[in-house]
Parts: structure tokens; C-alpha cells; sequence
């Protein structure tokens, strides 16, 4: 392994892990197994503490590599609740609504979902990164601030029904950088005449890199600790560690 010229790996993220976390923990063992106080790592595309799969972690050089890997298309498989809402389209935050969802039957999904496939404007949740005069939204609304997020254009290519079971939807989703599947599980619910959020998510490809080819953190640390360890030709502790 190469850390400073740079090494791609694949995680699978755990539940209730933030993305920091898990580059935290890679970080540390890399900075033992080269006896340094300093190293670059980074991650391309976040995932939330409540969604588990794929994760890139980029060391060394590679890190010039998040911005191309993290705009790779993404697929999920999202468990959407029929018939409740959250603030956060989520289980971040507790019920607010409840509405009738008996009458969604699989043939009404399937007429409903197609409009959300294509070129489509979605609005994001108050509860995400997104800067509203340079301050997160989601700091916003956690402090009970109105907040209101313009629609972004994104792209679904594809969204699959895997299940439906009593109010419970599963879904499988190709899709590009920016999408929001809470918005999504938001969306769906109100074209249903009901109302839903995400109650969970699994990323299970980014660009390439699928979530059965990637490794535990447990298993990326096992790695980084005893696999084979090479070093480039112009490598320089005083460079690599100050970065």
C-alpha cells in the first residue's frame, strides 16, 4: 500500500456513524502505521449518521480525486414510511403529522413514481448542509428559524419498487450528485396523498465502487495495519504531513 501517493477505499459505513467518524478512524491508523502526528484524508460524498454503505476514503495525493468521485452516480435502496412525516424527512427528529396512507396500493406507486425519473427540480430539506447566507440550513432549523430552500435541478435515473409491505415502500434509486432521498420519500408521499419520510438507507454504489466490494472499518483498519507498505520515490515526511 501507497498511502502518500494515494490509496481509494471503499467502505461500508456503519449505522449511526458520521462519514467524519469513519475518516477519523482510517486517519488514525494510517498516521500510526507511518509514525506520523499529520496525514491527509478525505471522503467523497457524505452520508448521514442514519444511513449505512458506500463510503470512498481517499489518503495522500488521491485526495485530488474527491471532486470526480464524489460526482459518480449513486444508487440507494431507501425504506420510505407511508402515512408519517418528520420535520427532517427522517428519524432525526420525531413525528409532526400522520395521514391516511390505506388507500396506496403497488399500482398507484407505480403510476406515481415515473414523474419523479429525468431531469427534475427538487428542494432540499431544511434540515441539510445547504448555506442560507452563509450559515447551514440545518443549524437554522434547529433553532426553530423559518427556512426556505430554492429547488435544485438533479437527475433520477432510475427508481425501482422492491417492496411494499403495509405503509412500509422500498425502493431501489440510480441517481446523480445532490439528491436528497428524504426529499425524495417527501415527494413521493405528497404524490400519494399521504405524507412519508426516510425511515432507512443503504448506499450501495458510488460511480464504481459497489457496497459488496467494500471492507468494514474493522477490516480497512486490519488492512492498514499489517498489509504491505511501500513509499514513493520523492516522498518527504516535512511535505506529505503539513498538508
Amino acid at each position: 500500500m501507497d498511502f502518500i501517493t494515494g490509496e481509494i477505499i471503499g467502505i461500508d459505513k456503519p449505522l449511526g456513524w458520521t462519514s467524519f467518524d469513519a475518516v477519523k478512524r482510517l486517519r488514525g491508523a494510517i498516521q500510526r502505521r507511518l509514525r506520523v502526528k499529520k496525514f491527509k484524508v478525505g471522503h467523497a460524498g457524505t452520508l448521514d449518521p442514519l444511513a449505512t454503505g458506500v463510503l470512498i476514503v481517499c489518503t495522500g495525493r488521491a485526495t485530488r480525486q474527491i471532486e470526480s468521485l464524489q460526482n459518480g452516480t449513486k444508487e440507494y435502496i431507501a425504506e420510505i414510511t407511508l402515512g408519517a412525516t418528520t420535520p427532517s424527512f427522517d428519524l432525526e427528529t420525531e413525528i409532526d403529522n400522520t395521514y391516511p396512507w390505506e388507500h396506496i396500493t403497488r399500482e398507484r406507486v407505480e403510476e406515481v413514481l415515473p414523474r419523479f425519473v429525468g431531469h427534475v427540480m427538487q428542494v432540499p430539506p431544511v434540515f441539510s448542509a445547504v448555506k442560507i447566507d452563509g450559515k447551514r440550513a440545518y443549524n437554522l432549523a434547529r433553532k426553530g428559524k423559518d427556512v426556505e430552500l430554492k429547488a435544485k435541478p438533479l437527475v433520477i435515473e432510475e427508481i425501482e419498487i422492491l417492496e411494499l409491505d403495509g405503509n412500509k415502500l422500498t425502493i431501489r434509486v440510480v441517481c446523480s450528485k445532490g439528491t436528497y432521498i428524504r426529499a425524495l420519500a417527501r415527494d413521493i408521499g405528497e404524490a400519494l396523498e399521504s405524507g412519508a419520510h426516510l425511515s432507512g438507507l443503504r448506499r450501495t454504489r458510488v460511480g464504481e465502487v459497489r457496497v459488496e466490494d467494500c471492507l468494514s472499518v474493522d477490516k480497512a483498519v486490519e488492512v492498514i495495519d499489517n498489509g504491505p507498505l511501500t513509499f514513493p520515490e520523492d516522498y518527504r515526511i516535512s511535505e506529505e504531513t503539513d498538508k
